[in-house]
């Protein structure tokens, strides 16, 4: 490969790391600041990575954004890796609660579980959610992943009536998330399924990064609200030992 363009391959995918790194849309022009590279030079790859199927403009913005095929593989990778890394968290939380456990994290506006451990011996046991979304404000999961992710805006949701239980204004939700905040941990009580329970913490990486929430849901009749806030408070300790992972 001649010298220029193994220069220009470089800085090709230097702009594709820092689009790749970048949690929200960014500009051409912000690109160019960040790795000091002239106006010319980047329209010419960013017009490759494009016609490459790299990246794409956000809608009919100048705001690039990673390409529909590339966003999956990275997603995938992404969820990957974070189930590996919370295995023993969730088998941590169930023997401490025996109670199933779960991961969930933000996709599309709603909780999406990633995980799912229960190794009960019970006969009835609750369904298998590995893959399945729920709304973010009817359930403990969804209050944690609003509270520490800072990246939905609940003005915008739908806030649709499951049971007599459930939360349907903005102010309700917001006085909600600051006691999510505040205590550390979030709880559903029968907001979504009259019957069932659930209790969530955050859980961070060791760049102190909002990942997901983990936590547990089961029968109302197992869980009164002391339980809630014991296991509440005693799930935050467990979940804090693993941000350093």
């Amino acid at each position: 490969m001649q010298p220029s363009k193994n220069k220009s391959f470089t800085k090709g995918l230097q702009v594709l790391k820092e689009i790749m790194s970048c949690n929200k849309p960014i500009t051409a022009n912000v690109l160019c600041q960040k790795l000091n590279i002239d106006k010319s030079t980047m329209s010419r790859l960013i017009t490759t990575l494009m016609n490459e199927d790299f990246i794409e403009y956000k809608g009919d913005s100048k705001e690039i954004i990673l390409s529909d095929i590339l966003r999956k593989i990275v997603n995938k990778d992404d969820r990957e890796k974070i189930v590996e890394r919370t295995v023993s968290l969730l088998d941590e939380i169930f023997y401490l609660t025996d109670e199933a456990s779960y991961l969930g994290i933000l996709d599309n506006n709603s909780t999406l579980y990633l995980n799912q451990i229960d190794k009960s011996n019970r006969v009835i046991k609750t369904r298998d959610s590995i893959g399945l979304h729920a709304p973010l404000h009817s359930n403990a999961f969804g209050k944690v992943i609003m509270a520490f992710s800072n990246e939905v805006d609940i003005t915008s949701l739908t806030l649709t009536k499951f049971t007599s239980n459930t939360i349907t204004t903005v102010s309700k939700l917001e006085k909600e998330l600051e006691d999510v905040k505040e205590n550390g941990y979030a709880i559903g009580d029968e907001e979504h399924e009259f019957g069932l329970k659930s209790v969530a913490v955050p859980y961070f990486n060791k760049q102190n990064k909002f990942i997901g929430a983990v936590g547990i849901s089961g029968l109302s009749v197992r869980l009164d609200e002391e339980k809630l806030h014991k296991y509440g408070n005693e799930m935050l300790k467990i979940s804090k030992g693993y941000h350093n992972l």
